[in-house]
């Protein structure tokens, strides 16, 4: 049975009336993302057990203020660039990748906004946001010939737009206090796609708590059902002509799923080495007291250990590399041969994250497994989680036409699409 939630699902607590801070700058952010770990990691297996969703932890992220470090300086916030935000989720991740992956159309949409809303649509998404404000997305569709088609229309009357139609998986859309609607809407060209941001307790708004995959348990990806759902045409962003300039929107969007993946391999590593030195026996024929002395699982974390940190050494090479591709945007200007050139190779080097950050996590959480031995099979243990969750979500976006876009990219020195999702 699925359950019907209409309107922002925040649970009331006591404390529903204090402010969310405003964090200042990039140091302060990451600082208070480590002081929130210990609260995310406690219960995070019980969570996915009982598939408890996790209403506190998103409120106190939003209290602290983490929702709001990309709200440009310019209208109050700190502005971080994306290497911050990739170390915030790569950190959330660690201790509850379903959690984590709940930021991460928050953050996708935000810089949507950035790049294509008006000053009016800007001032008042980005001024929710800095009170304590979530977006989630309402993106993916069931019908149509590929994942990308939208049946789902937003069609213009007069001043105003109405968005109707249904949209599947749409993450952390029971916490949502505005959801980013993308359909196509009609131009002078044809229909384009478009973002409308959308009050989630609009009354044309109904959210589906009917998420059913074996992994990401508690990321709130309900059906979204929208029906005579008018928008005021500055909250209808025109998110087509994106892909007609370089920008680095795709590459962030990628990115942060990149770091959700890296940071959930580093916390199965952990969870793993935490197992073994507490609860797992050493094998007989190792002839020493303890499995952390067995010198063939020290052999064995030592090669995991290796794996993880070349995924985090690519994480942060391609937050790097966006972050320079946004200088260079912002110095020089979209149309110039440097933010081209800039732009590409921030997909590719993100690409290149996430094809070994999804490998590297499926692995690590399969071969928790392997070191653990057969303790850590016992279901109530719940170690299994970090394996559904992110074989979960690295079936995101299919690795193989990244590595594809790489190869070319390499031999023909043909740059990578403009799509979002590179």
């Amino acid at each position: 049975m699925s359950e019907t939630i209409t309107g922002p699902a925040h649970e009331a607590t006591a404390d529903d009336d204090t402010p969310a801070r405003v964090l200042t700058g990039g140091a302060e952010a990451i600082r208070v993302a480590r002081e929130l770990l210990p609260t995310i990691a406690e219960g995070a297996a019980a969570r996915d057990r009982e598939r408890c969703l996790p209403h506190a932890q998103i409120r106190s992220l939003s209290r602290a203020g983490l929702l709001g470090i990309t709200v440009p300086r310019d209208l109050g916030g700190a502005g971080v660039p994306a290497s911050t935000v990739t170390e915030v989720l790569r950190l959330l991740g660690t201790a509850d990748l379903s959690l984590a992956q709940v930021l991460q159309p928050h953050f996708a949409f935000l810089n949507a906004l950035r790049l294509r809303g008006g000053a009016p649509a800007r001032e008042q998404v980005f001024g929710d946001v800095l009170t304590g404000s979530l977006v989630s997305n309402a993106q993916a569709e069931r019908s149509g010939r590929t994942a990308h088609t939208h049946a789902t229309r937003i069609d213009r009357d007069g001043g105003r737009y109405t968005v109707n139609g249904t949209k599947y998986y749409a993450t952390g859309s029971l916490f949502a206090d505005w959801l980013a609607v993308v359909a196509p809407a009609d131009t002078a060209e044809g229909p384009r796609p478009h973002i409308a941001f959308v009050p989630a307790d609009h009354p044309g708004v109904r959210v589906e708590d009917d998420w059913v995959g074996m992994g990401q348990r508690t990321t709130a990806s309900g059906t979204v059902h929208l029906a005579g759902v008018d928008v005021p045409a500055h909250l209808v962003l025109p998110q087509y002509l994106t892909f007609t300039e370089p920008t680095t929107y795709g590459a962030l969007a990628q990115l942060l799923h990149t770091a959700i993946d890296v940071g959930a391999a580093r916390g199965a590593l952990e969870e793993a080495a935490e197992f073994v030195r507490t609860k797992s026996r050493p094998w007989f024929e190792s002839g020493v007291d303890t499995a952390a002395e067995d010198p063939l699982l020290v052999q064995r974390f030592g090669e995991l250990e290796v794996r993880v940190r070349s995924a985090e050494a690519l994480l942060n090479t391609a937050a790097g590399r966006v972050d320079a591709a946004d200088a260079v945007l912002t110095g020089e200007g979209a149309e110039s041969a440097e933010a081209v050139d800039a732009t590409a190779e921030a997909s590719i080097a993100v690409a290149a994250a996430k094809v070994v950050g999804g490998r590297v996590a499926v692995e690590v959480s399969s071969d928790l497994f392997e070191v653990a031995g057969t303790r850590a099979t016992a279901d109530p243990a719940n170690l299994h989680r970090y394996w559904r969750d992110t074989r979960t979500h690295t079936v995101h976006d299919p690795v193989r036409w990244k590595v594809q876009h790489i190869g070319d990219f390499s031999l023909n020195r043909r740059r990578p699409p403009r799509h979002g999702q590179i």
